[in-house]
C-alpha cells in the first residue's frame, strides 16, 4: 500500500510520497501569502536540497506553481476589494520584460547547482534582512495601526493613475508612489525572479513597504497578481528555451508543478483570507527565520 503513494517523476527524476509536494506548499503557503509572496521562495530550495531537484528546470516547475496556486488568493483579494490595481499593473508591465531575460542568464550562465545555490543563497540573504529591518523599525507604528483599524479599513479606495505617479486610499490615509520608480524596481526583480524561478513577489513585497512606506495589507493582492502573470511568461519561455537548450532538463516538470500548486492553491485562498486578522510583524518575522535559515545554508554549502 505504501508504494502506491511513493511515485517518482519522470522529468524531475524526484521520487517522494505523493501527499509531500502539496503538503508543504499548502503550509508555505498559508503563511506567505499574508504578505504578497507566493510562498516559491521556500519551495524553491525545499526542492533542491530535501528533493534533490537541481537542475534548470526547477525554476520553471517552481513558476508553474505559482500558475497554480496563485488565483485563489488574487480572488480572494479581489472580493473583499483589497486590490490595488494601478500598483498591480505597474508590477505587470515592469516585471514581464525581466522575467525573459533573467530565464535567458539562468541557462547561460547559471547551469550548475552550486553556482546557483550561491547566487539564490545572497538573494535569499537580502529578504531576510530586508524583512527584518522592517519588523524592527516599523513594529510600534504596525501595533498601533493594527489596534485602531476596523473592517473598512481594509477596502481600497480612490485609486488614481498617472504616467508619473499613482495613488490610493487605505485605512483611512492616502499613499502615493512614483510609477517610473516601480516600473525600474520590477525590471531588476523581474530579472532575479526569473533567474531564481519565484515570479518576484519576495522582493517586490518587502520593497514596496520598506522604500515606497506602503502597507503590506494593500500591497499583497497586486504582489501576488504581478507574480501570477509573470510565472506564466517564465514557464513559456522555460518550456520554449527547452528545444534550444535540449542537452540539459530545462521544462518543467508538469506532475510535481501540479501537486505543489494544489496544495499551494489551498493555502493562499485561507492566508489571503486571514490576512488581516493576523498582525503583520507576526508574518514578517516567520518569513524572516525562513528565509535566513535557508540563505545560511547555501552560502555556507558553497564555501565550506
Amino acid at each position: 500500500m505504501t508504494d502506491l503513494f511513493y511515485i517518482t517523476f519522470p522529468i524531475s527524476g524526484v521520487t517522494t510520497w505523493i501527499f509531500i509536494p502539496p503538503l508543504v506548499a499548502f503550509v508555505v503557503s498559508f503563511f506567505t501569502s499574508m504578505g504578497g509572496v507566493s510562498g516559491a521562495f521556500v519551495l524553491l530550495p525545499f526542492q533542491m536540497s530535501v528533493l534533490n531537484y537541481t537542475t534548470p528546470s526547477v525554476s520553471g516547475t517552481n513558476q508553474l506553481f505559482n500558475i497554480i496556486a496563485i488565483p485563489s488568493g488574487v480572488w480572494r483579494y479581489i472580493k473583499e476589494k483589497r486590490m490595488v490595481w494601478p500598483l498591480t499593473w505597474a508590477v505587470i508591465i515592469g516585471t514581464l520584460p525581466g522575467v525573459l531575460i533573467g530565464a535567458w542568464v539562468r541557462l547561460e550562465y547559471l547551469p550548475g547547482s552550486k553556482n546557483f545555490k550561491f547566487f539564490a543563497g545572497f538573494v535569499l540573504l537580502y529578504i531576510g534582512i530586508k524583512l527584518f529591518a522592517d519588523v524592527i523599525k516599523q513594529k510600534q507604528a504596525a501595533q498601533n495601526s493594527e489596534n485602531t483599524k476596523s473592517k473598512t479599513d481594509f477596502i481600497i479606495t480612490e485609486t488614481r493613475f498617472s504616467v508619473k505617479q499613482a495613488e490610493f486610499r487605505f485605512g483611512g490615509k492616502k499613499y502615493i508612489f512614483s510609477v517610473p520608480g516601480v516600473f525600474s524596481l520590477c525590471f531588476i526583480v523581474g530579472i532575479i525572479g526569473g533567474i531564481y524561478g519565484i515570479g518576484g513577489g519576495a522582493i517586490i513585497s518587502p520593497f514596496f513597504v520598506t522604500f515606497f512606506h506602503l502597507p503590506v495589507y494593500a500591497v499583497a493582492g497586486a504582489a501576488l497578481m504581478g507574480t501570477f502573470v509573470t510565472s506564466i511568461a517564465g514557464v513559456i519561455t522555460y518550456q520554449v528555451l527547452s528545444y534550444v537548450y535540449s542537452g540539459i532538463s530545462v521544462a518543467p516538470d508538469w506532475y510535481l508543478g501540479f501537486l505543489f500548486g494544489a496544495g499551494g492553491f489551498a493555502g493562499m485562498y485561507l492566508g489571503a483570507r486571514c490576512q488581516k486578522h493576523v498582525p503583520v510583524n507576526v508574518i514578517k518575522l516567520i518569513l524572516c527565520f525562513c528565509v535566513l535559515f535557508v540563505a545560511s545554508k547555501y552560502i555556507y554549502d558553497f564555501i565550506k
